[in-house]
């Protein structure tokens, strides 16, 4: 999977729309308690969340790949091919 679009949204969810047009989210929320996601415990700090296309990362060092997401995420809807042609 790469990841097309990405932003932040509350409660530590990611919103993400992969390149073949899934819609999904993706709860950071179960990883804050790993030193290496400390950091994104406070909000103003987990929105930073960049766009990596194969990954996401935050300027704390944490990153995750988009296999992770893609395991682990709950794809909500499909982006209407038709719509955007």
């Amino acid at each position: 999977m790469r990841i097309a679009e990405l932003q932040a949204q509350p409660n530590w969810v990611l919103s993400i729309v992969a390149d073949d047009g899934r819609i999904g989210k993706f709860d950071v929320s179960p990883y804050l308690q790993y030193e290496a996601f400390e950091a994104l415990r406070d909000h103003s700090e987990f929105a930073k969340v960049v766009n990596g296309g194969y990954f996401v990362e935050w300027d704390c060092g944490a990153d995750l790949s988009a296999d992770t997401i893609e395991a682990r995420w709950e794809v909500v809807s499909m982006v209407d091919k038709q719509q955007t042609a």
